[in-house]
């Protein structure tokens, strides 16, 4: 299983006319199937006049969805969720609202037509890239701050809480830690303070940072 993965940063939209057919597509984050609904919800609200409103999801834990909301079997929502998986993201969804025009397109151009416009919106999308952390917290005396700080940096670790006890004679410093990190972290403190420093794992999260730089993303 990888350690990291790609999701959306923002939604973003894409539109185009296709034979007097308008279609909007719309990509957007969604971290559960619980979200990706509300997302398909309030988009079916707004687009109300809307002849169709075509969508496809894809979650982490491989949960896929496909709906074509009234269109001709497997000519709108599998071609949306192909576009998902040919994006190489996932924790989103595409929803693409067709207004028709009066003319039919026939499915092979229904599938063109839907799979074009949802990856014409994926493709306007920031990514995001989610990595599997720990969250860590390291308790250590105060002469061993530059070493801990150092292992902290070299992991590539993100810092949430740092404290000193009174008079500064400790510290504890709370990090988020790339999954395939800790190990090597754990072992660096270790060896850095003669076996006095032995962070305590609390829990599991995910960082993310944007895909295309790498900053952290806000």
């Amino acid at each position: 299983m990888s350690d990291t993965f790609l999701t959306l940063a923002t939604p973003a939209e894409a539109q185009f006319r296709e034979k007097a057919s308008t279609f909007l597509a719309l990509a957007a984050p969604a971290a559960s199937e619980a979200q990706a609904r509300a997302v398909l919800a309030a988009r079916e609200k707004l687009h109300w006049d809307a002849t169709h409103n075509c969508s496809a999801w894809l979650m982490r834990d491989g949960v896929r969805r496909a709906n074509d909301a009234g269109e001709p079997g497997g000519s709108a929502g599998a071609p949306i969720l192909a576009a998902i998986e040919g994006a190489g993201v996932t924790d989103c969804i595409v929803i693409v609202t067709r207004w028709y025009g009066g003319t039919k397109l026939g499915v092979g151009g229904l599938v063109r037509a839907y799979g074009d416009a949802a990856a014409q919106a994926l493709q306007a999308a920031p990514r995001l890239r989610g990595t599997y952390a720990e969250r860590l917290a390291i308790p250590y005396a105060y002469a061993h701050t530059a070493a801990v700080m150092r292992a902290v940096e070299r992991a590539g670790a993100e810092e949430m809480e740092h404290g000193y006890a009174e008079g500064g004679s400790a510290g504890i410093i709370r990090v988020s830690v790339p999954r395939g990190r800790v190990a090597a972290l754990v072992d660096e403190l270790r060896e850095a303070t003669a076996g006095s420093v032995t962070p305590e794992r609390e829990g599991e999260t995910t960082l993310y940072r944007n895909a295309d730089s790498g900053s952290a993303y806000s």
